[in-house]
Parts: C-alpha cells; sequence; structure tokens
C-alpha cells in the first residue's frame, strides 16, 4: 500500500494514524514486533517518516522502542487503566450533574441520534462502530456542558483505558449494559434527574473493573506484569 505522495510530515502523520488505528484496534496485538523496514516497506516511504510515527506512539504508549533490539507493541498496563478510570468517574460524574442542571436541545438530539445507532451496531455486531459511538457519546456531553477542554484534556492519559475498553468490546463483553446504560443516562439527562444521572455515570465507568479479570483471563499475554 503506498501512500499518497505529500510532505514528508504529512506521511508521518499518516504512517502514525496508520499504526495507531492497527494498534488501538488489536490488528497489531500487544507484544508483537515491528521494525521500520517492514513498515516503510509495507507502505513505500522512507524510514524516516517510519521512524518519527514510532517515536511520537512511544511517548503515547503504544510502542515500546529498544535502539538497536526492536520495537513491540506495548502491553495493557492496568495501573495505567485504573488512573484513568478513577479520572473519567470522577470527571463523569460531575459532567452528567451539569448536563442535568442545562443541556443545549442540539446535544440531546446528538445523544439519542447515537443511542439509536449504537442499537444498530450491535444488531450487526459491529465492535468497531460501537467502540466510536460511545467515544462520541461521551464526548457530546462534554462538550454540550462547555467542557470540550476538559475532554481533550482527558485523552492525554485516556490511551491505556481506551484499549481495554475496545478489547472488552471485541471480546463481546457487555454490549447491552453499555447500551443500556447510554439510553437511561441520555434519559436522566433529557428529565434532568441529577443523582440518577450521577449513579448511572459511576456504573457505567466502573464496567472495566467488572470485566478486567475476564480479560486477563482471556488475554494474558496482553497485559503487563
Amino acid at each position: 500500500m503506498k501512500m499518497k505522495q505529500l510532505n514528508p510530515r504529512s506521511v508521518r502523520d499518516q504512517i502514525y494514524q496508520v499504526l495507531k488505528e492497527e494498534i488501538m484496534k488489536f490488528r497489531l496485538v500487544p507484544g508483537e514486533q515491528i521494525s521500520e523496514k517492514e513498515i516503510s516497506e509495507r507502505y513505500e516511504v522512507s524510514r524516516t517518516p517510519v521512524r518519527e510515527a514510532f517515536l511520537q506512539l512511544s511517548k503515547e504508549g503504544l510502542l515500546e522502542v529498544y535502539p538497536q533490539k526492536g520495537t513491540r507493541v506495548s502491553l495493557i498496563d492496568l495501573d495505567l487503566v485504573e488512573e484513568a478510570r478513577f479520572m473519567r468517574e470522577k470527571l463523569e460524574k460531575a459532567v452528567a450533574e451539569l448536563a442535568c442542571e442545562d443541556f443545549p436541545q442540539e446535544a440531546m438530539f446528538k445523544l439519542e441520534q447515537n443511542v439509536k445507532m449504537q442499537e444498530l451496531s450491535i444488531a450487526q455486531k459491529n465492535y468497531e462502530s460501537l467502540f466510536e459511538l460511545d467515544e462520541a457519546f461521551h464526548q457530546t456531553i462534554f462538550e454540550g456542558c462547555g467542557k470540550a477542554n476538559v475532554w481533550a484534556a482527558i485523552q492525554q492519559m485516556n490511551v491505556p483505558f481506551q484499549r481495554i475498553r475496545f478489547l472488552r468490546l471485541a471480546a463481546d463483553f457487555n454490549w447491552n449494559t453499555i447500551h443500556q446504560q447510554h439510553a437511561a443516562l441520555t434519559e436522566a439527562i433529557r428529565t434532568k434527574q441529577k443523582a440518577k444521572a450521577k449513579e448511572i455515570a459511576e456504573e457505567h465507568l466502573q464496567l472495566v473493573i467488572v470485566d478486567k479479570q475476564m480479560l486477563i483471563d482471556e488475554f494474558p499475554g496482553y497485559f503487563k506484569k
């Protein structure tokens, strides 16, 4: 697959985006070895943009680069998963309460449509689509409350949490539970039930705790010891 003929920075960005998606969606699995040579040949580009993409992915904790030894997809660090989950639980409970006070009609429409699209993704067993809708659902709540920058800040340490969430969906855990909680949270926001919205947000962000051991048992090689 040849990359479009663009400037070196654009090529680097393309390589970065492609590799990040492959890692996040477990097409490249934790612990798998990859090399600059392999990637540069696959996409018919020089090694320089590949090396730069590797370094960026390393900074984000998705690759482990060992000079003169090689590069591998990083294992999932459960301590980092818990830190991100803890942060999101606290912030999402707070923003759920804010949404019950004042939430734009346009944002409410987006939430309702998102929940309907989740039903379709579940019916089609499309976990990649469900993952994207899940992310968009939470982003819509933050943006509807005027907290888009808070959502952006969350992304700085959200990668380990996103990885285990995607794996959970791919392993077919709690799809209906996730959808039901999203639907219930949408209704709580619509009817301005602050206590209910906060409770649902907390339960939702604790699903990872419930599913974590099942994922470790099924994919033991994916997790950092």
